[in-house]
């Protein structure tokens, strides 16, 4: 298998094909643990009635503060119809509700309701007993270098961590 390369337009000043640094196997681990991290969600987060799309709302909602759809489609990666969709699921389930802004009388914002908050609670807290299960329950330097590398994987490049 050859090395990937970063390719850029040639004449512009930077060389046309700069090797890009591999890790043998990082891209496996990191499938790997995506499926483990669905495998593990996915009861849990379906036997509160709520989806993973509607997981991820749930999340970004219990952050605080309302959320506008734009907002919400943008940070879940979903097309807008979708968004908004998963946002009336999870209105109707009483788990989130909507306000007009204060600010903008035009715009709505998406709020956590306090059943939507228990639901964070119960999810995040089964998951993190897995966590704890799989790498032990001290809080240890590694677990927050961990932590401090996948926050630096999730966030796209172009935004401070």
């Amino acid at each position: 298998m050859s090395e990937p390369v970063s390719r850029q337009a040639p004449g512009r000043g930077v060389p046309p094909l700069i090797p890009a640094p591999r890790v043998p196997g990082l891209v496996e681990l990191l499938d790997r643990v995506e499926r483990a991290v669905a495998t593990a969600l996915t009861p849990v987060t379906s036997a509160e009635g709520v989806s993973r799309d509607g997981w991820r709302v749930l999340l970004m909602l219990a952050r605080g503060g309302g959320r506008s759809m734009g907002e919400i489609a943008t940070h879940t990666a979903l097309p807008a119809p979708t968004a908004t969709r998963v946002v009336d699921r999870l209105v109707a389930q009483h788990l989130a509700y909507r306000q007009g802004d204060p600010v903008d009388r035009r715009r709505v914002l998406v709020h956590l309701a306090a059943d939507g908050r228990a639901v964070v609670e119960r999810v995040c807290g089964a998951i993190e007993r897995r966590v704890g299960t799989v790498l032990g329950n001290a809080r240890t330097p590694e677990r927050s270098q961990l932590a401090d590398l996948l926050e630096q994987l999730a966030t796209p490049a172009d935004q401070p961590v």
